[in-house]
């Protein structure tokens, strides 16, 4: 069984940075796509970024672009998110997730939960003064 670790969330100030680790353990089978998700109360779970292990390039939603930095660490286990010039706006539960069996997905869909099949418990991130 998969189990994601997400960790590094805290409370900071507008403008600060944060960095966010995401670590795979137990049965680590292929990723298709690994991404970060957030959700903030009231609202729905959305992708912040992902990687495309097709391509192995990283996207990003337009939000955060030249913001945060999506990276994997040198265990190919382990993903980042670099958060910088953090907004009140980023305030959210992060979380990782994978896609280990692909059921088709669009580059719109796969900024949407609906083609992950394992998820992380969650970190909070709060950008208050």
């Amino acid at each position: 069984q998969l189990h994601l670790v997400e960790s590094g969330g805290g409370l900071v100030q507008p403008g600060g940075s944060l960095r966010l680790s995401c670590v795979a353990s137990g049965f680590t089978s292929y990723f298709y796509v690994i991404a970060w998700f957030r959700q903030a109360p009231g609202k729905e779970r959305e992708g912040v970024a992902y990687i495309n292990n097709a391509d192995g390039r990283t996207y990003y939603r337009d939000s955060v672009e030249g913001r945060f930095t999506m990276s994997r660490g040198d265990a190919r286990n382990t993903v980042y998110l670099q958060m910088n010039s953090l907004k009140p706006e980023d305030t959210a539960v992060y979380y990782c997730a994978v896609v280990t069996v692909p059921r088709g997905f669009t580059p719109t869909t796969i900024m949407t939960p609906q083609p992950y099949d394992s998820w992380g418990q969650g970190t909070q991130v709060t950008v208050s003064s």
